[in-house]
């Protein structure tokens, strides 16, 4: 097998086994995921009900019968804007 093949397979194998978790620390690792990924519906579910009961439209109409794209970007942005500080959180 030439050389470089080999530096690269090493290289990848490398880079895999940064990643590799102790099997005592995989319970904590999928409850702290588990939790996070709760609270980030969670955090959606409510930002999406408080933008359904402060609009005076419908929202379901504008979207659907109006296709109304920028109440859709404006709804995609706090989405977005929801993920972040959901991401900030965990990487602390």
């Amino acid at each position: 097998m030439p050389a470089y093949l080999l530096k690269l397979l090493d290289a990848k194998l490398a880079f895999t086994a940064v990643f590799m978790v102790p099997m005592n620390q995989m319970a904590d690792l999928i409850i702290e995921t588990l939790a996070f990924t709760l609270i980030g519906l969670i955090l959606f579910a409510i930002a999406f009900w408080i933008i359904v009961k402060v609009s005076p439209f419908s929202i379901r109409k504008e979207l659907e019968d109006d296709q109304n794209i920028a109440l859709g970007i404006v709804i995609a942005s706090v989405i977005i804007g929801i993920a972040l500080i959901v991401s900030a959180a965990i990487h602390g």
